[in-house]
This record gives C-alpha cells, structure tokens and sequence, in this order.
C-alpha cells in the first residue's frame, strides 16, 4: 500500500479534534475515517481495518488505553500502528500508553509537520513490516541489537559532564541529547526531542538555519563560542558552545557541546570587582601619605572611586556644626544631574532625614543599596537607575566614635556591594576617617569656622565663597542674583529682657525660617549677632525680587516664634544688591547690601535696593500692581469701541470691544500700559470677565433701546482660553439673556496654535453656545497651518502689519491676497485691521476682503459717543468712501 492510499482511523470524543486533524492529513493525499467514541473505534476496525489510528486517550467511556489494550491483543488488528494524541506530557501518562501498545505520540494542540512526519514514518514502518511479515524474527534481531546500540550510546553520552545536543539539519529536529542537557536546560528528554532548537538558542529558526548552513560549509571546522542559552523556565544561562557538522547518510547532523560557564562568569566578574575596590583602597592608602589638606583628601578620594575604581559617582559629606545636616564637601561623578538631586536631597530639611547618608551616620554603619530602581527605602531610586546607578554603598566616617561624614560609592552594576567588598571598603572608610583625624588639627578648626556654631549656618566667610561660585554660574548663565542682608529687629529688647537662652533659641527658629523660606540651607547665612543672609542665585527681573523680598517680610512678621509659654512676632529690615549691577565681585555685592540696609533702617523702610533707581522702579512696579487690583473693585475700567465695516456696502457689521483704565491720577491708560502687568500677577481672569459681561450688557441694552444692536468682540488672551473655568465663565455670561450670544463674539490672538489641540476642543464648546469665534493677528505666531481647517472659527483677522506692507511692496500685497483666498476656500471672513488710507480700503475692496476696521473709519470710542455715531439712525448706514 503506498503512502498516498492510507487510510487513517481518527478516533475523538470532541468533533472539532477529528476535524482539524482531517484538514490537516487531507493535503497529504490520506483518506481518513473517524469515530467519537472507543466502542466505535473498535466497530469501525473490525469493519474495515485501518493502515493506522490516532487515538485519543481521554475519553468518556472507555478510553484510548483501553482501545489500544484490546486491539493490540487481537493478533488481526496488533499490527496497526496506534499514535496517542494526548494534551498530556509527563512520564508516567506516555509509560501508560506505551504499556497499551502505543507506537507513538502526538501532544496537543497538534503540530502540522510534527504530525506528518510521524504518520509518515508509522506507515513506512507498517509497509516494510509488511513486506518483512516472513522475516520476523530476522527484523526482531536487528531492533533488539539497534535498541542496544542506541542505549549503549545514550549511557555514553549520560556520562560526559557537558550538554550534547544533536540536531538533524534537514528537519531542523533535535533528535538526540544527553541527561546533562536535559537538567541544563530544564527539560525532560522526550520534551527536548520536540523542542524547536532555535528556541534554545533565542534566534528564529531562519537565523539557525544559516549557523549550521556555515558549519556544514566550513568542511568539518569546529565553531567555539561564549553564547546565552534559553532554558525552560525563562531564565538565560551563559554558556560555553562548541559545534560541528556531521555527516549522517543523506543528512547533515550539527553536534552541539555545551558547558555551563555561568558560575564561572560570576567569579570573573567578581574578581573585577574586587581589584577595583583594591585599586581605589591602594590608591587612596597613597594619597592619604601625601596629602596635608582635607579638601584636596577629599577630592582626589573622590576622583580615584570615579576614575580608577570605574565607579559612576563618588561623594563624600561632612555632618554641619550642630549635627543637623550633612554637607557634600567632594563629589566625583559622570551624571551632573544626579549629583545635584543628591545635594538637593541632602540640603532639603524634609529629605535629608531618609536618605542613605543620614542613614549611615545616624547608624553609625554601612548602609547598602543593591538594587537602585526596585529599592524602597533608596529615596528616588528611580532617578539613580535612570542615570546608570544600579547600586550605593554609603560607609560612615568614624572619628572619636562619632560619624563625622560619610563616603558614597555609585556602581553601575546590580549586586555589586557583597561581603568581600565590604570588607574593604569598610578598610578604606577608616583609613579616610584616619586622615581626617590626623589632617593638621588648625585645618579643622578653619573648617569648622566655616559655620555658625549656634544656627548650624554658614558664617560670612563660607557665604562669600557660595555668593562667588554662583556669581560664575550667573555670568555663564546670562541670568542676575541678589544677596539680601536681614536684620531681625528687637532682638536685643527679647534678649535683655528673657535672657540670652532665650534669645539663642529665638535665633535658631530665625534661622530654620530662613532656610524653609530659601528652600536650601546652603543659601542662607549667620553673619552677625541679629543679621542674616539669603542668596537668590538665579533673578529673571528685579520687580520679581522686590515681589519675593515683601512676600518674605510680611511672612515673617505674621510668623509665630515660640518660646516656652511665650509667642514672639518680630519684624526685619532687608537690603538687596544685585549682581552684576551692584558689584562685580562677592565682596563688592555684600558690602553694597549692607549699605542698602543700613538706608532701609535709617528710613523706616521695610526694604530697600542698593541701587535708588532699581529701588524706585520696583516700588513703582508693586504700586502699579496695588493700584491695577483697586481698579477693578473702583470700576476704573471702561469699554471703548472700534465698528468694523463692511468694504462692499459700507454698513457697520460689529464692533471691537477694547478695554482702557481710566486712571484718576494719570487719566486714559491703554491696553499696552497695563494688560501684561494684569497676565503676569494673574488679574487677566476677572478683568476679562468684567469686559465680557459689560460688553453683553451693552449690546442688550442696545437692543432693548430699539437701536440697531451690532455684535461685539471681546479680546481673550491666550492665559483666559488655556484656563479651566474659562468656558463655564462663557456660558455664565451669556446666560442672562438667550439674545446674549448671539451679540458676542470671542477675538484670539494667533498664539492659540501654541496649544492647539485644547484651543481647538474649547472653541468647538463656545461655538456650540451661538458666539462666533474670530482669530486676531492672524498670520504672526503660526507654527503651523496644518490645523486652520479644523479650527473652530468664523473670522480671521489680517494684522494690521500685513496691511500696511501692502502697499509697500508686491510681496506684501500677494501675501494678503494669498491669506484672503485661503480664508475664502475654508469659508472664513476676513477682517483687516488698521486700514488708514484710502489706497488701503480700495486695495482689500478689489481682493474682495470682507470687512475692515482702522482709523480711516473711527477710532475706538467710548461706548455713549459709539451708539450717538453709529448706531443711531442714519449714521449706522454711512459708506466708505471709495477713491
């Protein structure tokens, strides 16, 4: 019987197993037949006898062992080839279908080639048993005396310590390995015999492929390789690898050796650690005999962790006067970023407290992290993993038995710090602790100067260094800083009166203030019995430092400071000077600080500048803030209209709403003199609320009068559209009349492409409500045009700028041109602002711009002389005049 004529018996209880297994037999030319159950299996052998059946083993009733059991006791039917189809893997299920007869397996789900390759061999087997049925007992000895040889070369193989896999190129099968493989790789054999190679190795079965095409190309020439090898449960294994190519008959075997070299790995590598850590203890051993200077000890130290030891970051932090902080002294390090999160941390009084250096000289111990990014109590271990840091150990300096600092080591690796590193870097810390104790005892007196004994602040000489480092950072940076001088007021009077106890402990809750206030201890100083000092390292405007400076005064004398049963409300005086103009060195700039609070004293003032100019500029700053906050509650703000004309007809069509401050010391003040001022101390919200609602209210008045009421466009600034409230603050104002919306329209400057997509989500709302939406300027501030069609608008506004370059150049008249017909093919209008000549109006007239607005027609005026001039009949009709 040839292969193509078989028939295959497909015994299943689930009638979609019998069906995939016909699609899938059926493209090999095999007739099949099934039945669901083993009672009808057994009556459809006995029908007609099959060429071979798969049977599946867990059935109700009875089952595939039972099948197999009865029809291979049937000397009729014992000569059928029976494969087990089975979703079972472990050993114990295959010995049982073995013991019924079983020739073969297949697992479910069933694999194609798997399937076909086995029903393939079963059958060549069936057809030679066939044809050798005479010659039994000849057949029988040669599978006993092959049996033998394969059992004598798997103990063989059993024996060797290696993993040996054996793969048949052809079929890209593994079709023999050892004991030592199987454990290796987690697999039991029978697993390994069905396992795609390529999965061990972790490539695709294509890129395998062209390894073994190589080693069979390379005429018997071995290839040797430290590789990764996959195992069952995930994990990867570092391996040694040698193959070759072995030829088989027709077929090409790849014999693969494999060792396990994952401990050998570790070992290496931990060896690397280790002289490492032996070259830093060596290196810092030898400049600890040379070195009379700790800042330098401690700098080198830092730079040989770093540079001979490869770690990422080395620090070393000394515990303040007072013990309440640890100050970097030296740090070394390849991420500068990280280094100041560190500082930071270290500074800020809340954080300080957790960190790993507070840790180690609060425990007196070493404390390790060797596991940056999953550390719990490693505070923004993220941001050390994200900068290479996979782990820390911070080791507490002891002198005296008291930590005085601690040193920090940053490794890239994960579980870099064990026993044996510590224990050298335990070696090391003391002998840097040594040093320190051993450094030259004036050194450590003129460190300790650094700092105010009684605050834990630095001193005067420290603070000039601080002012001097960040003048250099200023100069690079293009930005100015200031140094303010406070003098605490009273402090004597408490003093005398409660005893110097108490006025120690007033000082020192003044000086916890300060640094709350400052936000870092490393900016504020002690310099004198009552005086103190703040650095600002970074000032954008001087009126932003006289904001700060009266926000901190006024602060300070609303703060409790407590004493036993007693509260102290006390006062200061401050003087600022500013770098570069107040001085050009740290010296220069302190001494002109304490000029201007010498003169804030002697006046009465709170605060005063250095400079008289900068301190008038500031104070007049802060008035004209003070006094833009009292208009809105005097109503100092009126409307003044603009009309916008139709260029066709000449009628009025709208109005543009244009707020001015009706100052009662300075009288008309317009948009430019104070609309910036309102956007930056956040005043832009209510005084846009009160234009919207003044410019309804007039509108509806106008109706109600009987008056040919136009609609009005609000201006909303880019601050009013990006606010949260901003469209329930719409649909409250016109929400007092259902005519309201129809006589408003929103006018948005060009910049709402900064932020396109919420510009585009709440004009799409405000339209939705009945108000037309216009985009002033239009043309200045556009990235990009990409989204013009999508957005939400009925107007565009040409800038008054493009106008006036219309007349100046064919380029300027071809750019309005281009804008107007764009506008036209979306189906805006168009509106150009400031048209002031006649040539203007005739030119937008001919590029059939819509409507204009400009002094030409009117200037804005206030809203009674708009409606006497424009609204009453019959001005309302009056035309532009066409030259």
């Amino acid at each position: 019987m040839t292969q193509t004529a078989a028939t295959i018996l497909i015994v299943d209880d689930e009638l979609q197993n019998r069906k995939l297994l016909e699609a899938l037999l059926l493209p090999e030319g095999y007739r099949t037949r099934s039945a669901a159950s083993g009672e009808a299996a057994l009556a459809a052998v006995a029908e007609s006898a099959p060429d071979l059946i798969l049977l599946d083993v867990m059935m109700p009733g009875m089952n595939g062992h039972q099948v197999a059991a009865i029809l291979k006791a049937d000397p009729a039917t014992a000569h059928i080839p029976i494969v087990m189809v089975t979703a079972q893997t472990d050993r114990e299920a295959r010995l049982a279908g073995l013991n019924a007869g079983a020739e073969e397996f297949l697992t479910k789900p069933v694999d194609r080639a798997e399937l076909w390759v086995r029903v393939r061999n079963l059958l060549r087997l069936k057809t030679l048993g066939d044809f050798f049925r005479d010659h039994s007992l000849i057949l029988e000895r040669q599978v006993q005396e092959r049996t033998a040889d394969l059992q004598r070369f798997r103990t063989a193989m059993d024996t060797t310590a290696d993993a040996i896999m054996l793969v048949n190129r052809t079929t890209m099968r593994i079709v023999e390995v050892n004991a030592t493989a199987c454990d290796l790789l987690g697999y039991a054999r029978e697993e390994m015999l069905l396992l795609d190679p390529a999965r061990i190795d972790g490539v695709t079965p294509a890129q395998l492929e062209g390894r073994y095409d190589a080693l069979i190309a390379a005429h018997g020439e071995s290839e040797a390789a430290e590789t990764c090898v996959h195992r069952k449960d995930g994990s990867v294994l570092q391996v040694e690898m040698h193959r070759h190519a072995q030829r088989s008959g027709a077929d090409w075997i790849i014999v693969g050796m494999i060792r396990d070299i994952t401990e050998r790995k570790k070992a290496a590598d931990r060896i690397v650690q280790l002289n490492r850590v032996y070259a830093v203890l060596s290196g810092i051993n030898t400049l600890i005999v040379r070195v009379r200077e700790r800042d330098e000890l401690f700098r080198e130290a830092c730079r040989i962790a770093v540079e001979v030891g490869g770690f990422r970051m080395a620090l070393i932090a000394i515990v303040a006067p007072g013990g309440a902080q640890a100050v970097p002294l030296a740090w070394a390090g390849k991420d500068a970023e990280l280094m100041r999160a560190i500082k930071a941390h270290l500074a800020a009084t809340e954080d300080a407290a957790v960190t790993l250096v507070a840790r180690a000289i609060r425990e007196k111990r070493a404390v390790v992290s060797n596991d940056s990014q999953h550390d719990p109590h490693l505070p923004s271990g993220g941001r050390h993993a994200e900068s290479g840091v996979g782990s820390m150990a911070v080791l507490p300096l002891i002198v005296g038995g008291g930590a005085v600092g601690a040193l920090a080591l940053y490794a890239g690796e994960v579980e870099f710090f064990h026993a044996d590193e510590m224990r050298l870097l335990t070696e090391l810390a003391g002998d840097v602790a040594f040093a320190i104790d051993n450094i030259d005892k004036q050194e450590r007196l003129d460190y300790l100067a650094y700092y105010d004994a009684l605050t834990g602040l630095a001193n005067r000489s420290l603070f000039l260094e601080r002012v001097a480092q960040s003048m250099r950072s200023a100069a690079s940076g293009g930005h100015k800083l200031a140094v303010s001088l406070f003098d605490v007021e009273r402090f004597k009077n408490i003093n005398d009166s409660f005893g110097q106890t108490a006025g120690d402990a007033l000082l020192r809750q003044v000086a916890e203030w300060l640094t709350q206030n400052a936000g870092e201890a490393n900016l504020v100083a002690r310099i004198g019995a009552d005086r103190f000092a703040v650095l600002t390292p970074e000032v954008r405007q001087a009126s932003d430092m006289g904001r700060q400076i009266e926000r901190s005064l006024e602060a300070f004398s609303e703060h409790p400071f407590h004493r036993q049963d007693a509260d102290f409300r006390i006062s200061a005086k401050a003087g600022i000077a500013l770098f570069p103009d107040d001085g050009a060195g740290a010296d220069s700039l302190f001494r002109n600080a304490e000029a201007a609070l010498k003169k804030a004293k002697a006046s009465g003032e709170r605060f005063l500048f250095y400079t008289q100019r900068m301190t008038e500029t500031v104070a007049g700053r802060l008035t004209l803030e003070n006094q833009l906050r009292q208009a809105l509650d005097r109503e100092e703000f009126v409307l003044h209209y603009q009309p916008k004309v139709n260029l066709q007809n000449g009628r009025i069509t709208s109005a543009e709403a244009l707020i001015r401050w009706n100052d009662p010391r300075t009288g008309l003040v317009p948009p430019v003199g104070f609309i910036p001022i309102l956007e930056e101390i956040g005043l832009i919200h209510e005084v846009g609320r009160w234009a919207t609602r003044q410019a309804i209210a007039d509108y509806l008045r106008w109706r109600a009068a009987g008056l040919p009421a136009v609609r009005i466009a609000v201006n909303v600034s880019l601050l009013q559209l990006r606010h949260r409230g901003f469209i329930a603050e719409i649909t409250q104002a016109i929400g007092v009349d259902a005519l309201a919306a129809a006589g408003l329209e929103l006018e948005l400057t060009g910049l709402i492409m900064d932020d396109i997509k919420h510009s585009i989500a709440t004009l799409q709302v405000i339209r939705r409500m009945g108000v037309t939406v216009a985009i002033d300027d239009f043309g200045t501030g556009f990235s990009s045009l990409s989204y013009l069609s999508r957005l939400p608008a009925d107007t565009l506004k040409i800038d008054r700028s493009f106008v006036v370059d219309m007349t100046a150049s064919p380029e300027g008249l071809a750019l309005v041109s281009t804008i107007i017909s764009l506008a036209h093919s979306l189906k805006r209008k168009v509106v150009a602002e400031g048209v002031e000549t006649e040539e203007q109006s005739h030119l937008l007239r001919l590029l059939r711009c819509d409507e204009m607005q400009g002094f030409l027609f009117s200037q804005a005026v206030p809203g009674a002389v708009f409606e006497a001039r424009f609204l009453a009949a019959p001005a309302a009709g009056v035309p532009v005049r066409d030259p």
